[in-house]
């Protein structure tokens, strides 16, 4: 994959750039908002910190997602569920805090990758709501309702399931990957984003089980 780095501190940008050649991926390298916005169309995905000098990291995703809907991945030293919880909403599919385990940012990587060209081809239909997986949208009454890949990833999970319990490690799993903690806070704001975009299908939580996506009748 070519990745675009944007960190303004040398030392980490070199680390992170250092550790995504051993693992076979292209790296450019930039230090603010403004030169990422400008070279993304260049890249598969973006690691962004929210420090930058000339401009807040979260206006610049905010900016990035007007535009563009490439995969990124938050690697910052915020670790404050505000910043999670807005980066998240703004878009971001995932959220590291630093320091940041290099092998568990590869795995990582690989995931949020996956969800963007490693969906299956199939159709699933609730109701009037139909889950295009292969397209990566979904329709109610033949209308788009705009969901982000992960989202859309996270509901195909549950749609595949429809009527059963679905664990949160199996969604950890199957969405971001074996290496999620199962206390991550970024599902429970995907999870959240579903429940307000899509309000026709109800996700029941089984508290101490699961999550069940209720098949409409």
């Amino acid at each position: 994959m070519r990745v675009l780095v944007t960190e303004d501190d040398a030392s980490v940008s070199a680390a992170l750039a250092g550790a995504l050649a051993r693992a076979g991926h292209s790296c450019d390298r930039v230090t603010s908002g403004g030169a990422m916005l400008q070279q993304h169309r260049s890249a598969d995905i973006v690691l962004l910190d929210l420090g930058l000098d000339d401009m807040d990291g979260l206006a610049a995703l905010e900016q990035l997602r007007a535009v563009s809907e490439i995969p990124v991945i938050v690697v910052t030293a915020r670790g404050d569920e505000r910043s999670t919880v807005q980066a998240l909403r703004l878009g971001a599919d995932d959220y590291l805090v630093k320091p940041v385990r290099l092998h568990e940012l590869l795995a990582r990587l690989t995931a949020v990758a996956r969800r963007y060209t490693g969906l299956a081809t199939d159709r699933i239909e609730l109701g009037e709501v139909v889950v295009d997986e292969s397209e990566r949208r979904v329709l109610h009454r033949g209308a788009a309702i705009a969901l982000t890949p992960t989202e859309c990833a996270l509901l195909a999970v549950l749609a595949r399931h429809a009527d059963a319990v679905v664990s949160r490690q199996h969604l950890l799993d199957a969405v971001w990957g074996d290496s999620y903690s199962a206390t991550s806070r970024a599902f429970d704001v995907h999870l959240a984003g579903l429940r307000q975009k899509l309000p026709m299908l109800r996700i029941t939580t089984i508290r101490g089980r699961g999550f069940r996506l209720e098949r409409p009748r």
